[in-house]
């Protein structure tokens, strides 16, 4: 049995696409879709273990930024669990990662990324 625990290659150029543009556009202020970026960057990752706990990281830091208590207090264990779920197979498909949705929620994933993520 394959254990997923890296970002296949095919998934990696997205992957640092959208944590880099959230960077840039929160380093600009554009904080609403500075988020969506990263809330993209979960669903490319959250099926392995570095990406996905590398996110919920991410969010964290975002989160004390902005000073968002639900945020932080979201994201603490996502960040305990969130890899640990990836590594066993357990993940909510398309779940976007923030303390706005249930952790365990199953979402629909946009048509870019869900194209994306067949080519894997």
């Amino acid at each position: 049995m394959k254990l997923n625990t890296r970002l296949p290659k095919v998934l990696r150029a997205p992957y640092q696409t959208e944590l880099n543009s959230s960077k840039v556009l929160f380093a600009q202020k554009n904080l609403a879709i500075a988020w969506h970026h990263l809330e993209r960057a979960h669903i490319i990752g959250q099926a392995y273990p570095f990406a996905h706990t590398h996110v919920h990281w991410l969010m964290l830091k975002f989160g004390f930024a902005i000073k968002s208590r639900k945020e932080i207090l979201g994201q603490i264990p996502r960040l305990l669990v969130g890899g640990v779920k990836s590594f066993v197979g357990v993940i909510p498909v398309g779940n976007t990662g923030g303390a706005n949705v249930p952790p365990l929620r199953p979402m629909e994933i946009p048509a870019d990324l869900q194209n994306i993520l067949n080519h894997r």
